[in-house]
């Protein structure tokens, strides 16, 4: 099974650490997923800088497929974090040579040859969602905490599985706007909720799941970590609690170490 994460990449920048981790929603996902077994390509741009080198070949040393990531005179794009009792707070955002990213005609033709297409708000690829869908490739979109996002808004009519998240817990808004989001075209709507857990959406009925405790170093990439688990699950055809199952099992995992991987 093989996904293929295209979009945005960052290196999360810990001033006060004096330290530097690759990371970005869709590159956590190749990583995650490869991490559990499967197989995963990621699709985007890097600078011309130290942290366009060191992305590539941090992500390569993971296993995943890097042959489709171009590098461009510039800046790679980089988000100030800081680390408040275990929890990330994201700071200033530079998004360097991504501002301009576009997809050619043989990245939609390779990532259409793949099980299923991941990305998320800042991957700037949503408008080639459509034409994906038509030729009959999957899609999984993380809208983050913005899921009134204008990207947002524009990808979720051609993605199959949505996911976002919260701090509100499970709540009756909480499943209102999940309901109204399946109703504007995925198959299944997901939140992650932090602490509360998972909530799944499939237009019938909501699947609730808890979390697994684990010793918490870090929470960066814990979100992007149950992605790749619950996408895991998806393509191996698991039933919706089991696929929440692995994506906490996977986040739990992540949450013990400083740094997305």
């Amino acid at each position: 099974m093989k996904i293929a994460t295209v979009g945005d990449n960052c290196m999360d920048v810990y001033e006060e650490l004096g330290k530097a981790y690759p990371g970005g929603n869709p590159v956590n996902v190749a990583v995650y997923f490869v991490r559990m077994g499967g197989e995963a390509s990621y699709t985007g741009v890097v600078g011309s800088d130290k942290y366009g080198e060191l992305m590539i070949e941090s992500v390569k040393a993971k296993g995943v497929d890097v042959s489709r990531v171009r590098r461009q005179e510039g800046n790679t794009a980089i988000t100030q974090v800081e680390l408040i009792d275990g929890d990330r707070v994201f700071g200033d955002y530079d998004e360097g040579v991504l501002a301009d990213f576009k997809l050619t005609p043989e990245d939609i033709e390779f990532l259409c040859s793949q099980d299923l297409v991941v990305s998320g708000l800042w991957g700037n690829v949503q408008s080639y969602f459509e034409e994906i869908r038509k030729k009959g490739t999957k899609i999984a979109f993380d809208a983050a905490t913005r899921p009134d996002d204008p990207a947002a808004k524009e990808a979720i009519p051609h993605v199959n599985y949505l996911f976002f998240a919260s701090d509100d817990g499970d709540t009756e808004e909480i499943r209102e706007l999940m309901k109204e989001l399946y109703g504007k075209g995925p198959e299944l709507v997901i939140a992650t909720l932090g602490e509360a857990g998972s909530l799944a959406y499939n237009g019938r009925e909501y699947k609730k799941f808890g979390i697994i405790p684990c010793n918490v170093v870090d929470s960066m990439g814990a979100g992007d970590s149950y992605i790749a688990g619950f996408l895991k699950g998806c393509l191996e055809n698991k039933e919706i609690e089991e696929c929440m199952k692995l994506g906490a099992a996977n986040a739990s995992q992540t949450l013990e170490y400083q740094g997305a991987w």
